[in-house]
């Protein structure tokens, strides 16, 4: 085994040279520091010691790794808890298809550092040196596609090359979230307004299933798999508590939650229990419980609920006269106003809940994200009025 500095086609890297004894292999693996080969070498040393060490067939290419990755993620999934959805893996599909074999191929032994980098500029609108590319005009060329779209594309190769044991080829390529394309949600583009939330609820109120329906979107926050996965045995009406315990995925197939925060229990008031009551006793009955099912009591696809809604919308101002909706997502808009009632201080008739109590209600993986999401609609704790006052007490003005 060695670390020796090679320079190919005016490049120099730092070569980790080594043998696999088990497969009688040659290892040479490229990287940009010395200290970066000297501690795979060493890993590499104490693995194949420990016969922990894989070597990586000559013969297998990229396009197997894609196959391989695509089949380990159908069966065991990838958060550890169950098979993922189908509309997760259709995206994997995809970000193979479309957005990596056709730019990245040959012997996965042959893949490097630098092909990583390629790809990554690539996806970038960048060229090989990280150069944004100019058109015909000399203007800076629009990239292939968005920064965020980029970022899951190599999410998706980044999770591939670890499946097949050489990721520390892209451990160190990255695409870092640009600011300009994390926009925060505002109140009245992203998030309905109060009022509006009021005229919506009360164009609804000629049909009982919508006016249930809108009423635990709004004040329970679920999302529209939620809503559309949610049974009668998941309520109680009596103590006031929905249970979200599933889902309908993307072909109306009942699955667990997102993840494991997502199994909750929200609590709702009166004007919720009254609608669901009223509700119930009209609610087509099927075998899977529905609360808010077809007329045949099956799953029903989001489509039609959406298209159920349209003459809601329209009537409280929050569709165009061809139906289509100020919200780009209606229904996930109404959580996305759960929150911030969950968020808003008492005075401004919000719930001024913590930040981990609107994690938990939200069903998030993580406080992270409902920071990420909602940070900037919490109270800043620079109300001039509290800071006076808390400033006497202190000092007995």
């Amino acid at each position: 085994m060695s670390v020796r500095q090679k320079t190919v086609n005016g490049v120099k890297w730092w070569i980790a040279d080594y043998t696999d004894k088990s497969s009688g292999r040659r290892h040479q693996v490229r990287f940009k520091r010395q200290g970066d080969a000297e501690a795979h070498e060493q890993a590499s040393k104490v693995a194949i010691r420990a016969g922990q060490h894989v070597s990586v067939d000559p013969n297998r290419t990229i396009d197997d790794a894609a196959d391989e990755w695509i089949a380990r993620v159908e069966a065991n999934g990838m958060r550890g808890s169950g098979k993922l959805e189908g509309a997760t893996i259709r995206q994997y599909r995809q970000h193979v298809k479309l957005h990596i074999l056709p730019h990245i191929g040959g012997k996965l032994s042959k893949l490097t550092m630098k092909d990583v980098e390629t790809f990554r500029n690539r996806l970038l609108g960048l060229d090989t040196s990280g150069t944004p590319k100019l058109d015909e005009n000399g203007n800076q060329a629009k990239p292939p596609m968005s920064r965020a779209m980029a970022r899951k594309v190599m999410t998706s190769f980044k999770s591939m090359l670890k499946a097949a044991k050489v990721g520390h080829l892209a451990a160190d390529v990255t695409i870092g979230v640009s600011k300009r394309e994390r926009r925060k949600l505002e109140i009245g583009r992203d998030i309905p307004t109060p009022e509006e939330i009021r005229r919506l609820i009360n164009a609804a109120k000629d049909s009982a299933k919508l006016h249930a329906l809108l009423l635990t979107a709004a004040l329970c926050g679920l999302r529209a798999s939620e809503l559309r996965g949610v049974r009668w045995v998941d309520i109680d009406l009596k103590s006031g508590e929905l249970h979200v315990r599933q889902r309908a995925e993307r072909k109306n197939e009942i699955g667990p939650p997102k993840s494991e925060h997502g199994t909750r229990t929200i609590p709702f008031g009166t004007e919720l229990r009254t609608a669901l009551t009223v509700w119930k006793l009209q609610c087509p009955k099927g075998d899977l419980d529905l609360v808010f099912p077809t007329r045949t009591g099956a799953v029903e696809y989001h489509k039609n609920m959406m298209r159920s809604l349209r003459p809601v919308m329209k009537a409280a101002g929050l569709a165009n006269k061809n139906g289509k909706p100020k919200y780009a997502k209606p229904l996930h808009s109404l959580r996305h106003f759960f929150a911030s009632w969950c968020i808003n201080p008492i005075e401004r008739g919000g719930r001024q809940l913590t930040p981990k109590v609107v994690q938990t209600l939200m069903g998030h993986s993580s406080i992270a994200i409902t920071l990420d999401l909602y940070s900037h609609l919490f109270p800043s704790g620079s109300d001039r009025s509290e800071l006076e006052a808390s400033s006497r007490a202190l000092l007995g003005a």
